[in-house]
């Protein structure tokens, strides 16, 4: 998740916006015959299916190229089969820890899990959905090319099948880079050789009695409590001193409190692995641990899996990119876009959007981009102006607890308004679930929320963060509120649905006491209810 302080740095405006605008309004489909396609899309994810089925919904001739499975990251390595591991480890930690509460017999010691039934079984999922993408692109007119594809111009692409070695060339009006991005490992002496990508974490067949889960992002917390909860001994390896450090303190410091209660074990300022090496197996030659060795000094031993969750690069060097005129960034080689997802190729024929980009690097930010970008391509005339919004999007992070989160942090509310012209309400308290649990209260997981307004703006939410059960279900609604421009009073005006975790989003603060400006005013519908009352009263 890219929170919002960090969406501009991507978003590198090339242009002028009058410029952007200019061009906007003169794309349409190009019927020129002596292309191939109207669209060529490099990539099979989610952002660039999304925008080839759209694109073909509008009438134009689209074609995708895929070197690998469709479906991309998110798919295959990513959201996901995350998903359904978070969801395995949901149910170890309730039949593990929260069962006997409600009087249920089974312990931990009573109840097997059979990993490599659930790896198969998460797999044959993911091969469904392979299919169905391609049923998808059989649907929607869309042609699937299989090979790995490089400019020849800004204009041509030429494939390579990568399995019999034979290339071809392909032709279209417009192209969209949409290749994603792939995992990164540290330098280091035995890091490559002997350590797994979050990719490779989908390829364990057995759980690892020991993990080291080296990272600070939102992959590494949600790895590491994933194989926490089935059952692993787990080391988070950080390389400074907590975990998702640009979330909101309140997330931070309640993740962190969390995952040290749940047993897994923080390596804290670190500063990164410095190497990993195979132990001595003289004495059991059937043994693969291994040694991690921290450039502070710190070493654990005996490690059966350490994987690398440091980052990601964008999948560009393949590309040859300089052939269509398209920049990237020279830092990490994102390329470069506007907020309507041109690239800097002059004529407009090349654009990119997605992790290539490392803007908002979410599958659904990429599905809204690519969609986006089809209509203003090959749409209606209304539609020539039209651009996804990077603004205000939610986040979840499918950690143990889940975090849901939108908008600013406190720091980030402070710095651009200042800390007089915000109010700020907070709640902690234990979840209803853990009601009856026959333990102390401070030992109960916690729900914590925050949520940030602007006093100059009549309490406008500019920030909503939770962190606690349910909060990955609860933060959508939220979502679509703040994007309305929601304000506290808004939030005053919802009756609560009780009894829920959610309800507190609605309740929190002193009820009624912020400036009442609300959408049911706005709206009209307060007067309307007066008026019933009135009747009522005088009947």
């Amino acid at each position: 998740p890219t929170p919002q302080n960090r969406i501009q740095k991507r978003l590198i405006p090339h242009n002028t916006q009058n410029q952007i605008k200019d061009r906007c309004t003169t794309m349409s489909v190009n019927n020129n015959k002596n292309f191939d396609y109207d669209y060529l899309v490099i990539g099979g994810g989610s952002g660039g299916i999304a925008s080839a089925k759209r694109a073909a919904g509008h009438g134009a001739r689209v074609a995708v190229v895929e070197k690998a499975r469709l479906g991309g990251t998110c798919v295959n390595v990513g959201c996901v089969p995350k998903k359904v591991m978070w969801n395995a480890a949901t149910i170890a930690e309730i039949l593990k820890h929260d069962a006997k509460h409600y009087g249920f017999e089974s312990t931990a010691e009573t109840y097997a899990h059979n990993f490599a039934l659930l790896k198969k079984r998460r797999d044959d999922y993911i091969v469904r959905l392979n299919q169905i993408y391609g049923r998808g692109f059989d649907n929607a007119g869309v042609t699937h090319i299989t090979g790995a594809a490089r400019f020849v111009d800004e204009h041509t692409l030429e494939v390579t099948d990568e399995s019999s070695g034979e290339t071809s060339r392909v032709t279209a009006g417009k192209i969209l880079i949409a290749t994603g991005g792939r995992p990164v490992f540290p330098p280091g002496p035995g890091i490559a050789e002997h350590a797994i990508s979050s990719d490779g974490f989908f390829e364990l067949e057995s759980l690892p009695k020991k993990a080291v889960v080296v990272g600070a992002g939102y992959i590494a917390v949600e790895l590491a409590g994933v194989l926490n909860a089935l059952g692993s001994e787990v080391h988070l390896v950080l390389r400074k001193n907590q975990a998702l450090r640009e979330f909101d303190e309140m997330i931070r410091n309640g993740l962190d409190a969390e995952m040290v209660r749940q047993g897994i074990v923080i390596h804290r300022d670190t500063n990164g692995v410095a190497s990993i090496a195979l132990d001595d197996h003289s004495a059991n030659t059937n043994s693969k641990t291994k040694t991690v060795t921290m450039h502070s000094g710190d070493v654990i031993t005996g490690a059966d899996v350490v994987l690398m969750a440091i980052g990601r690069a964008p999948n560009v060097e393949y590309l040859n990119l300089q052939n269509a005129d398209v920049a990237t960034d020279g830092k990490k080689n994102y390329i470069v876009v506007d907020a309507y997802s041109n690239t800097t190729n002059p004529s407009q024929s090349v654009f990119a959007l997605g992790d290539v980009c490392g803007v908002v690097e979410l599958t659904p930010m990429a599905i809204a981009a690519g969609r986006r970008l089809a209509d203003r391509l090959f749409g209606p005339v209304e539609l020539q102006n039209i651009k996804a919004s990077y603004e205000n999007v939610p986040t979840v992070v499918f950690s143990h607890p889940t975090i849901g989160t939108i908008g600013l942090t406190e720091a980030q509310a402070v710095a651009q308004y200042g800390a007089d012209d915000l109010q700020i309400y907070r709640s902690r308290f234990a979840n209803l679930f853990y009601g009856i649990f026959d333990v102390e209260y401070d030992d109960k997981p916690k729900t914590s929320m925050k949520i940030i307004c602007v006093k100059s703006k009549g309490e406008q939410v500019v920030g909503l963060h939770v962190l606690g059960m349910g909060s990955d279900e609860m933060l959508q609604g939220f979502g679509v509120a703040m994007k309305m421009g929601c304000t506290k009073a808004d939030l005053d005006s919802c009756v609560a649905i009780h009894p829920t975790a959610a309800e507190e989003l609605v309740t929190m603060g002193q009820w009624g006491t912020s400036p009442q400006v609300s959408g049911a005013v706005r709206n009209g519908s307060l007067s309307s209810l007066h008026a019933v009352d009135s009747a009522k009263s005088n009947m």
